[in-house]
């Protein structure tokens, strides 16, 4: 398996899809049920491909994940083959930027020596989805690419 097992609910959510998967592999309702039954590695081995396909679907649509934390906003912008990275940064500890207020405050301060902003790129490497994955497992989020662009504008303002 190259990513990780939907969860249960993510497999409820998708029970047509993964039917119409079985189905596709000529198996029905009633032959998937014996194969649970008595050869649930044969089993466990369907659900691992069936995951890495809606894993594949999904990563290969991924334009902008975010990963925020209470100090820090980082903003990914992914390209077929460079990865943009935006990071805003507070060093007021009183300040929370996972809050609704925190954001506010970014808003309103973000030219304030309080703010910190940073940006990196790298190419991406042959193996694009299993980098979007990667930054997935360590906390990001898929994203509609907002934030990213808002601070994107913001940039040339500050430098």
């Amino acid at each position: 398996m190259k990513y990780t097992r939907l969860t249960k609910e993510q497999f409820e959510e998708l029970h047509q899809e993964f039917a119409n998967f079985l189905a596709s592999q000529s198996i029905t309702a009633d032959e998937w049920k014996k194969i649970k039954t008595e050869k649930p590695h044969i089993a466990e081995d369907e659900l691992d491909v069936f995951s890495d396909l809606i894993w594949e679907g999904v990563l290969k649509k991924v334009r902008f994940l975010e990963n925020n934390s209470s100090k820090q906003l980082s903003l990914f912008e992914i390209k077929d083959n460079e990865m943009k990275l935006l990071v805003v940064k507070t060093n007021n500890s009183s300040i929370d930027l996972s809050t609704k207020e925190g954001m506010l405050w970014l808003e309103n301060n973000i030219l304030s020596d309080e703010v910190e902003l940073f940006t990196a790129s790298k190419k991406i490497s042959e193996d694009r989805n299993n980098d979007i994955f990667l930054l997935i497992k360590q906390g990001a989020v898929l994203s509609d690419g907002k934030l990213f662009q808002a601070f994107q504008k913001i940039l040339p303002k500050t430098g």
